[in-house]
């Protein structure tokens, strides 16, 4: 029995046992800069990032507007620069995104700009930054402020040495 016990516990100090394993699946035949899927193995920390949304841009318009926050782009800049704000305080950065959900207004007032999301999506993830996390992107009628149009959630992960 402490043979057994002292095989095992040999087995799971080993380094192949001891770090994480992140493995991206690509979309086949495909060069959108998503991942089709993402597998996490074995020793790993998770983290869920709470759904940030843009930040002021201009403190003379109205809170409530838009004009306060930016178009599409720019939302989708100012969000992801927060949560590479957020991941780089908790050790991690943007290549360490393994998930990511979307939230774009789509009303008659502001209809889904899903062009300009990916103009400022694709400075963060596909370029410079390989690593490519799995995604949602979803139409809804609000959000928390009328003069948001962007919120996005993430999910990263690190090896827990």
């Amino acid at each position: 029995m402490k043979i057994r016990h002292a095989v095992l516990a040999a087995l799971l100090l080993t380094p192949a046992f001891a770090q994480a394993e992140v493995v991206r699946y690509p979309i086949p035949n495909s060069a959108f800069p998503i991942a089709q899927a993402v597998k996490v193995a074995g020793n790993a920390e998770t983290f869920y990032v709470s759904g940030q949304v843009p930040p002021v841009l201009s403190k003379e318009a109205d809170p409530a507007s838009p004009q306060a926050y930016g178009d599409v782009k720019t939302q989708t800049v100012g969000v992801l620069n927060k949560i590479k704000g957020i991941l780089e305080g908790l050790g991690l950065d943007m290549g360490d995104v393994v998930k990511m959900q979307v939230f774009l207004v789509h009303d008659a007032r502001a209809p889904m700009d899903f062009k300009a999301f990916m103009e400022g999506y694709t400075q963060f993830f596909g370029g410079s930054q390989p690593n490519l996390p799995t995604r949602s992107v979803v139409g809804v009628a609000a959000l928390a402020n009328p003069g948001f149009l962007v919120e996005i959630e993430v999910v990263a992960v690190k090896d827990a040495k």
